[in-house]
């Protein structure tokens, strides 16, 4: 039987939008069932704490488990490696953190690329670091510390978590973008680091704001600035790096991915709800805490900084010939 052009044509066009409609219906039905967050790093850290954080959003807006999977080692490429070779299916999904933007620089048979094998689905915050000084050293300010420094060339030690550390880069840039000589001490954490600091074994260290914030304001460390590129509330007495050093910013970026090639209207339905989250007033107030700054962008937004922090840190790893441990 022959149709007749009008109903021909309207038969095509219904079922020329039967795919469109069926895309969107998925995005509204998901998730359909728990949802993983491989967090690649051991529980306690600030990712672990940003990943359960806007888990339990998701969880809540989505009426879904999104459970928190922490899969550490290898610097958080194991983890990382989980979610590049899961299904783009929006049910493993990736806490992005500081270590992935180095890691594509500092370890070079990864068989993978950041960049290239994630698909960014949002960001979520920015977290500060604060140069702190132990009370021996004479400086008030950064221009009085890069004053000390060049008087005192080789004397001082600066602290980190461990090679290749956001604390590690961070003072490997003021390094760069000052001239001053600082020995470089690597110890396994956090808190082996900080009791050395409040020791005086080392004299500096790019700290992050929410492991040293407390000694600061207890006055057991001195912080001479703030990473950020603005003062924090937090802190507000306290000025920025980049008021003695022009240009000068250093933040830990953290927000969520999944493998590439995942359906647009998932990553948009998670953009979505992630974006609804931290302009909630309580999500906002627990992420500023430590000097958090929310940071709400579109996906492709996400992706390009992702890769200009990528291509930033990855500079003064090469510069500073970083090697992991």
């Amino acid at each position: 039987m022959k149709l007749p052009r009008r109903q021909f044509l309207h038969l095509s066009v219904g079922a020329a939008a039967l795919p469109a409609v069926s895309r969107i219906a998925w995005a509204q039905a998901y998730p359909l069932r728990p949802v993983r967050i491989i967090e690649a790093f051991a529980p306690g850290g600030g990712s672990d704490i940003v990943a359960r954080l806007m888990g339990q959003w998701l969880s809540q807006r989505l009426r879904q488990p999104f459970i928190i999977e922490n899969r550490q080692g290898g610097n958080g490429n194991i983890g990382t490696q989980a979610v590049v070779d899961a299904a783009p299916d929006g049910y493993t999904l990736l806490m992005v953190a500081p270590a992935h933007m180095a890691n594509a620089t500092l370890h070079k048979t990864l068989s993978f690329n950041f960049i290239a094998d994630i698909a960014p689905l949002a960001s979520i915050v920015r977290m500060p670091y604060l140069m702190v000084v132990n009370s021996s050293v004479p400086a008030k300010t950064v221009a009085e510390f890069i004053a000390y420094a060049r008087a005192n060339p080789g004397k001082l030690n600066m602290a980190s978590p461990g090679n290749g550390t956001p604390p590690h880069l961070n003072g490997e840039l003021f390094k760069m973008m000052t001239g001053v000589d600082m020995f470089h001490v690597p110890y396994r954490g956090s808190a082996p680091m900080l009791t050395d600091l409040l020791g005086g074994q080392v004299q500096v260290s790019f700290a992050a704001m929410a492991a040293s914030i407390e000694y600061v304001r207890a006055g057991s460390l001195r912080a001479l600035a703030i990473t950020t590129r603005t003062r924090t509330d937090a802190l507000p007495d306290i000025p920025t790096v980049g008021e003695f050093v022009p240009g000068y910013e250093a933040t830990s970026v953290y927000g969520l991915a999944g493998p590439k090639n995942m359906p647009s209207v998932i990553i948009e339905r998670l953009n979505k709800e992630i974006n609804a989250g931290l302009a909630d007033p309580k999500i906002k107030a627990r992420l500023g805490v430590f000097g958090g700054e929310v940071l709400a962008l579109s996906p492709a937004d996400f992706g390009r900084l992702l890769a200009d922090e990528t291509e930033k840190w990855g500079k003064v790893i090469r510069a500073a010939n970083i090697k992991p441990e």
